[in-house]
C-alpha cells in the first residue's frame, strides 16, 4: 500500500510539471531571499570580525577615549604598571588619498594606524609593516613612509600617496605593506602620524596584554582611569557594528519571507486545485480501503515533496545571488554597516539547513487544509460526481480573539532591540482577518441580495458567494494575504518618504552647501579652518554662512557611537525637525536637542539633565586639553561645571544609534574646537550658483591649493540624490509587492478551477435550463468579481491595519526613529481596482471550461 501511495502521488507530480511548478518556484523564492540575505551579512560580518581581530591583535584590554583621542601621558602610566607585560600605543585616522581616476583625481577613503614599530609585533602582527624590495629596513621611522594592506594597494597603485589633512594635501610614500584585511588601511610610524595630522600628543588607544594571573577587572580598578576613557574586551568593536546592523539584517529578512510567506497561499491553491481535480481517484481509492489518514498523508506528502524541492533550489538560488550580491554590491546590502568590506562567500550548513526547513514548513502549511479536504471526503457522494463537501468554517469569535491578540502585541517592548512581538502581531492580524472572511461575506451580501433579487445573473453570482461563503473566503484567502502585505508596505514606504521629504526641507534651508568630508568618520582629518570659514564670509554673492561640526562620541562601550553636532540652531522649531515642542533652557544650563535614538537607548528625556555628556565634557576639562582640538587650545575650566539640560526630540533618518545637537558657539566654548565640516550659504539676490562655488574653489585654491577637495551641491541637488538613494533603497518592496499580489491571483485561478470542475454538472443544468455560454461565463465572471471585491475590501482594511503596525511600532522599535502616517488613497483604491478587475478576468478564463461540451455532457452521468 505504501508503494502504491508513493507512486500516486509522484505521478501526480510528474503529470502536471506547469502547475505544481509554480508553487516550487514560490518557495524557492521565498527561500532563496531570505537565505541570501542571510548568507551576505553573515559573510560581511565574519570578515569584518577578521579584519578587527587582525587591526587591533589579541590584547586582553583596549583602553579607548570617550570621544576622539586621549593625552599620551596616559600611556607611561600603564606600561609601567607592575600589572602590564606588553602595552602598544595606537593612533587611529579616517582620511581621504587621492587617487588617478582615468587621468582625474579622485578621493578614496582611507585608514590610518599610526603603531609604535617596537610593541605592535607582539599585540598585533598582522599591523608590523613589512619594507618593499629596495627599501631601508628603517623605513617605518621615516616621517613620510606608509605601509598599505592588501586592499589599500588594489586603490592605489602609484608610490606616492596624497593625504588629506584639512583642507590641505600632505606627501608620504609608500615604502611597504602589511597584512592586515578588511578596508583600505595604511601603516606609519606612530610620531610621523601624530605629526602629519596636528595630533601631537594624542592617542586613539592602548592595548594592553596583563601578565598571567592578573585580573583584568582589578586592573581597571587600580589603574583609574579618567572618566572619558573606557576599557573594553577586543571583540567590543565587532560587537558593537553587529548589533548596529540586527535590527536592518532581521528586516531584511523579514522582508525577503514575505514571498515564503505567500508561497504557502500557492502552494494551498495548487494543492487545492489537484485534490478537486483527483477527488473521484481519492473515492474510489477509498472504496478500495484507503483510509481517510492515509488520504491526508498523501496529499500532505506531495505538499511536504513540493517544499523540498523548492527549498533546496532555493538554497542553489540563494547562494548563487550571495556570491553576486557580494562580488558587485559588497557586503552591506546598501546599509553601509559594513562600509570597505568585500569580503569572501562563507557558506553555513546549519543556516542552509534552517531555511531549507523554513520552506519545506511553509509548504506543508499551505498542504494542510487540501489534505484535510481529501481526508474528509465521502467516497459515495464523491463517486457520483456531488462535489467535495462543504467545510464547517471556524467561529468569528475565533478571529476576533486572533486579531485582539494582534493588537495587544503590538503594544510589547522589542526583546533584544528587535521587535519579535510586532512581527508577531502582524502574522496573528493576517490570519484572523482571513479566517474573518466568511462571516465578511455573509454579513455583506446578506445586504446585497435584495438588490439583485429580480436580476438573473448577478443573483446567481451573489447567491453562490453567499451560500459557498467558506469556499469564497477559500478562493480570495491568497488575495487578501497578499494585497494586505503590498497595502502595508506602499503606506509604509509612503509614510517614510513623506517624513523624509519634510525632514529635508527642514534640514536643508540654505541655498548652497559646502563640505569636505564625504563621511563622519573623517570629520576630524577633513575640516574646514576658522581662519577659512572667515574668508569665505567675505566673497561677494555670499550673504550668510551657518557652519556645522559633527565627531563621534563614544557614550557607552556596548553601544555604536553616538554623533555630537554642533551648528547655528537660533530658533529650535523652525531649525531642526522636532517631535514635540522645545522646552526653555534652565539658567545655568547649556541646552542640547537629542534625536528619538537617545531617548530609546540612553533615556534622554526632555526637561531632564544628560548627565553622560557632562560627564564627558567634564572629563575632558580634567585632561585639560581637546583631543580633537590642536595642541595650543586648552578648554576651559568651566567645562567641567557644566550641565547639559536636553530642550526637545528631533528626527534625524541619517544617525540610527543616535545623536545630539548644540549650539555650535556653546561647543565652542566648552571644547576649544572651532573646526567645522560643512558649511550652508545663503546667497545674495542676484548671485550665480556657479560663480559663487568657482569663487570657493579658488579660495580653498589660494589657501592650500587644494579647491579639488571641496563637495559642493544647491539644496535641489541634495534632495533629489537624497530621495533617489530613497527609492533605490526601497525598490525591490514594490518587486516583492507584484509578486505577492501575482501569487494571490493564481491562487484565486486554482480555485476557481478547482469549483468547475466540481461544479460542471450545476454548469451543464444551467445550459440545458437555457444559459447561453456567454451567460455562464458572465456568472462565472460575476462570482470571480464578488469573492475579488471582498478580498480586496478586506486586504484595504487588514494592509492599513498591518500599516499601522510597521509605522508606529516596527520602524521606532529596530531604528528608532518615528514618521507620520500618510495614506496614500488614489494608489490604493487603483492597487484594489487592479486586483478586482484582474480577478474578475482570471475567474471568467479560468471558467471558460465551464460552458463546454463536458458539462453538458456531465447532467447525463447520472441518467
Amino acid at each position: 500500500m505504501i508503494r502504491l501511495l508513493q507512486t500516486f502521488s509522484w505521478q501526480e507530480l510528474r503529470l502536471h510539471p506547469w502547475r505544481n511548478a509554480a508553487a516550487v518556484l514560490a518557495v524557492m523564492l521565498g527561500v532563496a531571499l531570505a537565505f541570501s540575505v542571510q548568507l551576505i551579512n553573515a559573510s560581511a560580518l565574519s570578515e569584518f570580525s577578521q579584519a578587527v581581530r587582525a587591526v587591533n591583535g589579541q590584547p586582553d584590554l583596549e583602553l579607548r577615549a570617550v570621544q576622539g583621542g586621549f593625552d599620551e601621558r596616559l600611556y607611561e602610566r600603564v606600561a609601567n604598571d607592575r600589572q602590564v607585560a606588553m602595552a602598544s600605543p595606537v593612533l587611529e585616522m579616517a582620511t581621504y588619498a587621492l587617487t588617478d581616476k582615468g587621468g582625474q583625481a579622485e578621493r578614496q577613503p582611507l585608514r590610518i594606524i599610526g603603531i609604535d614599530a617596537l610593541a605592535v609585533a607582539q599585540i598585533a602582527p598582522a599591523l608590523m609593516p613589512a619594507p618593499a624590495n629596495g627599501a631601508d629596513r628603517l623605513a617605518i621611522f621615516a616621517p613620510d613612509a606608509v605601509f598599505l594592506n592588501p586592499a589599500a594597494r588594489q586603490v592605489f597603485s602609484a608610490p606616492h600617496l596624497q593625504l588629506q589633512s584639512g583642507l590641505q594635501l600632505r606627501s608620504v610614500t609608500v615604502a611597504g605593506s602589511v597584512s592586515a584585511g578588511g578596508g583600505p588601511l595604511a601603516v606609519m610610524d606612530i610620531a610621523a602620524a601624530q605629526e602629519l595630522f596636528g595630533k601631537g600628543g594624542q592617542l586613539s588607544r592602548i592595548d594592553v596584554r596583563l601578565k598571567p594571573g592578573s585580573d583584568p577587572q582589578a586592573f581597571v580598578s587600580a589603574l583609574q582611569l579618567p572618566p572619558h576613557i573606557t576599557a573594553t574586551a577586543p571583540g567590543d568593536a565587532a560587537q558593537r557594528v553587529s548589533n548596529l546592523s540586527r535590527a536592518y539584517r532581521v528586516n531584511l529578512t523579514v522582508l525577503a519571507l514575505v514571498a515564503l510567506f505567500t508561497g504557502a497561499f500557492l502552494v494551498f491553491s495548487v494543492l487545492s486545485l489537484s485534490v478537486a481535480k483527483r477527488a473521484q481517484q481519492f473515492a474510489l481509492l477509498g472504496v478500495l480501503g484507503l483510509t481517510g489518514r492515509e488520504r491526508l498523508q498523501l496529499v500532505l506528502a506531495e505538499s511536504l515533496l513540493l517544499g523540498l524541492l523548492g527549498s533546496l533550489l532555493g538554497l542553489a538560488l540563494g547562494t548563487a545571488l550571495a556570491a553576486l550580491a557580494l562580488r558587485v554590491l559588497g557586503g552591506d546590502l546598501g546599509g553601509g554597516y559594513f562600509a570597505g568590506v568585500a569580503p569572501a562567500l562563507q557558506w553555513n550548513g546549519w543556516a542552509a539547513l534552517i531555511y531549507g526547513a523554513l520552506g519545506v514548513v511553509a509548504a506543508g502549511v499551505g498542504g494542510w487544509w487540501p489534505a484535510r479536504a481529501a481526508q474528509k471526503l465521502p467516497p459515495a457522494q464523491t463517486l457520483k460526481g456531488l462535489g467535495l463537501a462543504p467545510g464547517a468554517g471556524t467561529s468569528r469569535w475565533f478571529s476576533i480573539v486572533l486579531i485582539a491578540a494582534g493588537a495587544l502585541l503590538a503594544l510589547a517592548p522589542p526583546v533584544f532591540g528587535i521587535p519579535l512581538a510586532a512581527y508577531l502581531s502582524v502574522g496573528l492580524l493576517l490570519v484572523g482577518g482571513i479566517t474573518a472572511l466568511p462571516w465578511l461575506i455573509a454579513r455583506l451580501y446578506d445586504r446585497l441580495s435584495p438588490w439583485v433579487a429580480h436580476r438573473l445573473l448577478p443573483l446567481l453570482a451573489v447567491e453562490r458567494a453567499r451560500r459557498v461563503r467558506e469556499s469564497a473566503a477559500v478562493a480570495v484567502s491568497g488575495v487578501v494575504a497578499s494585497l494586505s502585505l503590498a497595502v502595508a508596505l506602499t503606506v509604509m514606504v509612503a509614510s517614510f518618504r513623506d517624513s523624509v521629504t519634510h525632514w529635508l526641507d527642514v534640514l536643508l534651508p540654505a541655498d548652497l552647501y559646502v563640505r569636505t568630508a564625504l563621511g563622519g568618520p573623517a570629520s576630524d582629518a577633513a575640516y574646514f579652518s576658522p581662519d577659512f570659514v572667515q574668508q569665505l564670509k567675505q566673497l561677494p554673492g555670499v550673504a550668510r554662512v551657518n557652519a556645522l561640526r559633527s565627531t563621534p562620541l563614544m557614550l557607552d562601550a556596548a553601544q555604536p557611537a553616538v554623533t555630537l553636532i554642533a551648528r547655528s540652531i537660533g530658533d529650535p522649531a523652525t531649525t531642526l525637525p522636532l517631535v514635540g515642542k522645545a522646552l526653555p533652557v534652565p539658567p545655568g544650563h547649556v541646552g542640547i536637542y537629542v534625536s528619538e535614538a537617545m531617548v530609546d537607548l540612553y533615556g534622554a528625556k526632555p526637561g531632564r539633565v544628560f548627565a553622560p555628556l557632562s560627564q564627558a565634557f567634564r572629563a575632558l576639562a580634567q585632561d585639560g586639553r581637546a583631543p580633537a582640538a590642536p595642541d595650543s587650545i586648552a578648554i576651559p575650566a568651566s567645562s567641567a561645571a557644566t550641565s547639559f539640560y536636553v530642550a526637545g526630540i528631533w528626527r534625524d533618518y541619517a544617525r540610527q544609534f543616535g545623536s545630539i545637537a548644540m549650539a555650535q558657539r556653546d561647543f565652542e566654548r566648552l571644547s576649544g574646537d572651532a573646526r567645522v565640516n560643512e558649511l550652508a550659504l545663503w546667497l545674495s539676490s542676484g548671485a550665480s550658483d556657479t560663480g559663487v562655488q568657482q569663487a570657493i574653489r579658488r579660495l580653498a585654491e589660494q589657501q592650500s591649493g587644494a579647491g579639488a577637495l571641496l563637495e559642493m551641491a544647491s539644496v535641489s541637488q541634495l534632495r533629489a540624490t537624497s530621495l533617489k538613494i530613497f527609492d533605490r533603497s526601497f525598490a525591490v518592496t514594490y518587486w516583492l509587492q507584484g509578486v505577492a499580489i501575482a501569487i494571490g491571483l493564481f491562487g484565486v485561478a486554482a480555485s476557481f478551477s478547482a469549483q468547475v470542475l466540481a461544479r460542471r454538472k450545476e454548469f451543464g443544468l444551467l445550459a440545458h435550463l437555457g444559459l447561453t455560454r456567454r451567460q455562464i461565463l458572465a456568472v462565472v465572471a460575476g462570482e470571480g468579481a464578488a469573492w475579488t471585491v471582498i478580498g480586496a475590501l478586506a486586504g484595504l482594511a487588514l494592509g492599513l491595519a498591518v500599516s499601522a503596525v510597521l509605522v508606529y511600532v516596527v520602524n521606532p522599535q529596530s531604528f528608532h526613529w518615528t514618521m507620520d502616517l500618510q495614506v496614500p488613497w488614489l494608489r490604493l483604491l487603483l492597487l484594489c481596482a487592479a486586483v478586482v478587475v484582474a480577478g474578475t478576468l482570471t475567474a471568467r478564463l479560468t471558467g471558460r471550461a465551464a460552458a463546454g461540451k463536458d458539462a453538458v455532457l456531465a447532467v447525463k452521468e447520472d441518467w
